[in-house]
């Protein structure tokens, strides 16, 4: 094959890896199948360091959701002002995040202002390492992904594949193309353990030989940031899950019920307001 034929060959099979990428990332404006959160109060309840997780409704989404058995189809890290961090100028933005057919991209929050999305905090951070989390994705902002895979991108064009469950995650591992690394709960994975934060790591238990006795302790081995989707973040014990309509504080007496307003406040268009 001469050098001309090979690189057209890599253009065509980029460009049909574009195509397809958008394809199955579409159709994720409608939001999650879920109750969207409250925007003022998740925007005010975020920190940077966060990581908010997205139920969407592309094929990639519901792929994902599916494989791993979870409500969570993409991953963003909550970096605060990214312009100040050092991100590009035309990126200031609040999050961070990696989007099959784009790369790395900072988003601003209002993009998930209609979606189901959950705050995933790690415990114990000093303000210097949610810095360096943040530092370490904002400087990635531009970095682009090759589609030319498109065996990678195949495993998004069926939402539900009939696999067993214990082969359903393994899929998204299938491959070893710039589509599987485009994963976006991957990059932010790998920024953690750049700080040696834990998300769902091995553990082992191994017997530690002292003078008095013998003792056993756990270690933990790091997982390949690649092996990292979105819900766990959810399952991880080191992650703290925050929720909007609570970090405020919540008192569950001054909720309005439908049956408790008295008709002298509107009668029965009152009563369908408050219900509703």
């Amino acid at each position: 094959m001469t050098d001309t034929i090979r690189t057209r060959l890599d253009a065509a099979l980029r460009s049909l890896g574009l195509w397809l990428a958008a394809r199955i990332t579409r159709n994720d404006a409608a939001g999650g199948s879920h109750v969207p959160s409250d925007f003022a109060r998740l925007r005010e309840a975020l920190q940077p360091g966060d990581v908010l997780l997205v139920d969407g409704q592309s094929l990639v989404g519901q792929t994902v959701k599916y494989l791993t058995q979870s409500t969570w189809s993409h991953a963003a890290l909550y970096v605060g002002d990214a312009a100040a961090l050092g991100a590009p100028t035309d990126a200031r933005h609040e999050l961070v995040e990696v989007n099959l057919g784009e790369g790395c991209v900072s988003a601003p929050l209002s993009k998930y202002a209609r979606y189901h999305t959950r705050i995933c905090r790690p415990v114990g951070l000093s303000d210097a390492d949610r810095a360096r989390v943040a530092q370490f994705m904002t400087e990635r902002i531009g970095l682009r992904y090759d589609m030319r895979n498109i065996f990678d991108l195949a495993r998004y064009v069926m939402p539900k594949p009939p696999l067993p469950g214990r082969l359903r995650r393994r899929m998204l591992a299938l491959g070893s193309g710039d589509p599987t690394r485009a994963i976006c709960s991957s990059l932010i994975a790998q920024a953690f353990q750049t700080i040696g934060y834990p998300i769902l790591p091995r553990v082992r238990e191994v017997k530690l030989r002292t003078r008095d006795d013998a003792t056993r302790r756990e270690l933990l081995h790091i997982r390949h940031h690649s092996l990292y989707v979105p819900g766990d973040f959810d399952l991880s014990p080191y992650f703290e899950i925050v929720k909007p309509q609570l970090a405020a504080g919540f008192d569950p007496g001054l909720l309005a019920w439908a049956h408790q307003v008295p008709d002298e406040v509107g009668g029965a268009e009152a009563l369908q307001f408050v219900a509703e």
